[in-house]
């Protein structure tokens, strides 16, 4: 007997529509939306609250992390002079 012969043919899941969803997907489309139209606005002032909060978010963990990288530098040049 071969290899192929040995190996069994993977069964095939049947997925049965019951009509049940979790959310109303009908308005989905490639760009998250099926229409222009039915897209939210959003104004130049929620784009910049939006992107003020992200950035109040990754100041304090930015400032760790430089302030890691500064000791480690420093721990460097103190030990190679």
């Amino acid at each position: 007997m071969s290899d192929k012969e040995k190996k069994k043919k993977k069964e095939k899941v049947i997925y049965i529509d019951d009509g049940r969803t979790i959310a109303d997907m009908s308005g989905v489309g490639f760009g998250g939306y099926a229409s222009d139209k039915n897209r939210p606005k959003s104004s130049a002032r929620d784009k910049w609250r939006t992107y003020w909060e992200a950035v109040k978010m990754m100041f304090v963990p930015m400032l760790v992390t430089l302030g890691i990288i500064s000791v480690a530098f420093l721990l460097l040049y103190l030990a190679m002079s």
